[in-house]
């Protein structure tokens, strides 16, 4: 595609004239001597390269000539200049394309190629009919350029190859300097942007401390351009107070400490740096002062440092090797040193642990993010005594993740260990106090909600693990008690007291039992309640013993008065009832006479009945003492009134323990009790419209025989007067409220005990008869003789 244009270096081209080689030539000279005085000025680069693509179709009468810059292995950039026409954006396109292409496979350093080796669709674009092409090279080697020339007038050779030689070395040159000046103006823009970018301040001055460049920010800072500070005195850059007035430069001043200056109007601190460097273009030494505002770093160091000395933790930077490397005044204090210096002497390990042991285990407890945290160490004071001590501390690393430091604080808890030593003793004591304690302790919130309950709850209560804490404190009280005992509950939300509150209160088994409660309130902070404590002493066996003592009281003076009573009314009975029979006796009265004599005789001997009650409760007979088989006497009394339970629909339920002991007593007395407690059941369930049901069972505890008598009926409304004499619940004309005191009376002579209680969690009353089980002695006596004894009777 190329030739060789060496090859034609002593052709001449066809049918020049002589004349039209002098005008070629002194247009050349012409030429020549333009270019040179151009590329001897301060062309950019884009000047530059269309001066030399004018310049080369000048001089060799080109059609077009063309320059294209490269860029690593492709063409960028292209000027074409065409004669007589302007250029399309397509045109020069299309040419980079060739021309990138070109470059690739060219070897020679000028070579020519015809309109047909030009690629199709440029060779229609451009109708040229040959073209040749030189590299532009730097004085490396380097691709710089390409410098093409289209249809040169005439056809480059010979000593006009020799020029075309001359203009590339020309022209390279040129082109390489100015991309150097390019590149070296882009740097300097850049730098001058750099500078003026710096938020440190930045002066330049000469030997006479004149102004040669200033930063915009110092600039800004004075409130001019950086143009207008050049020239003027550096004396006169800044506002000076008098210690500098006089001084030519208030940054070289030789005694300045530490390399800060500080503004004497705006009391603003400067870091300074100063250098001295060679200036450009002979200018000699220059200084170079920069200035770095410390002022806020200052005031924050100054703020650290106050925070560090007087904050109430000791404060310490250590080496891993046991020394201190800076500590605050609270630490120096806090283990008995006179100053800091001294402090920062001592061995870590030796002098300040108890043993070195103690340090290496401390830090090698370090958690993965390499902190300490709330280790307890015990330290030796300089005079000897120890302190407890609270360890926060982590490790400083270097790039090698070596550790070089240690930091962190110590908090002297001497004291708070002490403290919290004295609160164990005490709470230990008290904890030993509540739960040894014969009460039941329970603490409740303001919800009603127990919180806590002493070991006495669980013991003596019968209360599980999980039947107290969390729950509601009023499901322990009875129904019947609960809305005296809400009451007092918020009594003592409201801050009162509340003392010997008696309620009945349901332990862990079910069984009731009569408590004294007292109610304390507990405040918070703000002298509000948020709990109350509740101290339950159970006076069930107290209230007992009362209850009967009452009764025995009451008795006793009921049968007295009732002895007195029965036998004046007996003697006038005797007699109406024996008049009444004789009458009875007599035929010749009327028959409606005789059944009114009935009527007389059925009423007055059920007032017989009555006296003979009356009697039996004020006499108060001891019973028999002969042993007695409680199940019999049972399914006897059972038997008497089966029919009636049968018929109106009462179911009654055996749960007799077999074989059950004998008891000492009189069977016929038992028999009663029994009866009035079946009679009185088989009342109260008769007035609810449920089936009634009625248990009883036979059990032994210990030494005591248990007969229960369990109905399904209303229950009973006052449960702790039931057993007072002529107390009833029945409609009048029903009962006489003797039955259960004589029932009373019955069971305290056999030695025994008859309780009566509403059913937990069931409708119905309970009666539960306890009697002694017969003594040793008399376990040998054969039960036919007991039953003959009994047949007897």
């Amino acid at each position: 595609m190329s030739k060789r244009l060496a090859k034609k270096a002593t052709s001449r081209a066809p049918g020049s004239s002589a004349q039209g080689r002098k005008n070629r030539d002194e247009r050349r000279i012409e030429n020549l001597v333009a270019m040179a005085l151009e590329l001897g000025s301060s062309l950019s680069l884009p000047e530059l390269v269309q001066a030399l693509a004018v310049r080369a179709g000048s001089m060799f009468g080109a059609r077009a000539t063309a320059v294209a810059l490269a860029h690593g292995d492709s063409v960028e950039t292209i000027m074409l200049h065409e004669q007589g026409s302007k250029p399309s954006r397509y045109l020069q396109s299309r040419l980079t394309q060739f021309l990138t292409t070109f470059a690739a496979t060219m070897h020679d350093p000028i070579c020519a190629v015809s309109g047909e080796d030009l690629l199709g669709e440029l060779h229609a674009l451009v109708q040229w009919k040959s073209a040749t092409i030189a590299r532009l090279t730097g004085t490396d080697g380097e691709l710089l350029g390409l410098l093409c020339i289209a249809d040169p007038e005439p056809e480059i050779a010979g000593d006009d190859l020799r020029l075309l030689q001359a203009f590339v070395r020309h022209a390279s040159m040129s082109l390489e300097n100015s991309r150097l000046f390019s590149r070296i103006t882009q740097a300097s823009k850049q730098w001058a942007e750099i500078f003026d970018s710096l938020t440190d301040f930045v002066v330049v001055h000469d030997d006479e401390h004149r102004v040669m460049r200033a930063n915009r920010t110092l600039a800004e800072f004075i409130g001019a351009r950086p143009a207008e500070l050049i020239g003027i005195h550096m004396r006169d850059l800044l506002a000076k107070g008098d210690r500098m007035g006089m001084q030519p430069c208030p940054f070289c001043l030789p005694d300045m400490d530490n390399d800060e200056f500080v503004h004497p109007v705006l009391d603003r601190v400067y870091l300074l740096s100063t250098s001295r460097v060679h200036g450009a273009l002979d200018e000699g030494l220059q200084t170079v002062h920069v200035l770095k505002d410390i002022t806020d770093r200052r005031e924050a160091e100054r703020r650290y440092r106050e925070l560090f000395d007087n904050v109430q933790e000791g404060v310490f930077f250590s080496s891993p090797e046991g020394r201190f490397i800076e500590v605050n005044d609270e630490l120096v204090s806090m283990l008995g040193y006179a100053s800091k210096e001294e402090l920062l002497k001592i061995d870590i390990a030796k002098q300040l642990y108890l043993s070195p042991q103690e340090r290496e285990q401390g830090y090698e407890t370090l958690n993965p993010l390499e902190e300490l945290r709330h280790h307890e160490a015990s330290f030796r004071r300089k005079d000897g005594t120890l302190i407890q001590t609270l360890v926060n501390a982590f490790a400083v690393k270097d790039a090698k993740d070596k550790v070089i430091q240690y930091r962190g604080m110590i908090l002297d808890i001497t004291d708070t260990k002490k403290f919290q030593l004295q609160l164990q003793r005490e709470r230990d004591f008290n904890i030993q106090i509540l739960n040894n304690t014969q009460s039941m302790i329970l603490v409740a919130d303001t919800a009603g909600l127990i919180s806590y309950a002493n070991r006495r709850c669980y013991e003596a209560g019968g209360y599980g693990q999980r039947d107290l804490v969390g729950h509601k404190l009023a499901e322990l009280v009875s129904i019947g008690d609960r809305p005296t005992w809400d009451s007092a509950f918020d009594v003592a939300l409201l801050g009162d007291p509340v003392d010997n509150l008696e309620v009945q209160i349901i332990r862990g088994a079910g069984l009731v039992g009569t408590f004294s409660v007292n109610m304390s309130p507990m405040r918070g902070g703000q002298e509000v309640v948020n709990s109350v404590v509740v101290v339950m002493t159970d006076i069930t066996e107290v209230a007992n013993i009362q209850a009967k003592l009452m009764n025995t009281e009451k008795l006793a003076a009921v049968g007295q008065l009732v002895s007195g009573v029965a036998h004046e009314v007996n003697n006038p009975l005797t007699a109406i009832m024996g008049f009444a029979d004789l009458m009875l006796e007599n035929p010749t009265l009327p028959d409606g006479v005789h059944q009114d004599l009935r009527v007389i005789m059925q009423e007055a001997q059920r007032t017989k009945e009555i006296v003979q009650n009356l009697l039996s409760f004020a006499r108060q007979m001891p019973p028999q003492r002969e042993p007695v088989d409680l199940n019999a006497v049972l399914r006897r009394t059972i038997a008497l009134r089966s029919y009636d339970f049968s018929s109106h629909g009462v179911d009654i339920i055996e749960r007799l323990e077999e074989p059950l002991p004998h008891i000492i007593g009189d069977a016929h007395q038992l028999q009663q009790v029994f009866l009035n407690i079946l009679n009185n059941a088989y009342d109260a369930v008769r007035e609810t419209a449920r089936r009634g049901r009625i248990e009883i069972t036979t059990t032994r505890e210990n030494d005591v025989v248990h007969v229960g008598f369990k109905d399904n009926g209303p229950g009973i409304v006052n449960s702790e007067r039931i057993f007072d004499p002529f107390f009833t619940t029945k409609d009048v004309g029903k009962g006489t409220g003797l039955g259960l005191s004589i029932c009373y009376g019955i069971v305290h002579a056999h030695g025994g005990e008859i309780i009566c209680q509403n059913n937990a969690g069931s409708p119905g009353a309970s009666f539960c008869v306890k009697l002694p089980m017969i003594p040793e002695i008399y376990r040998n006596v054969p039960e036919s003789r007991s039953k003959a004894r009994e047949k007897g009777r």
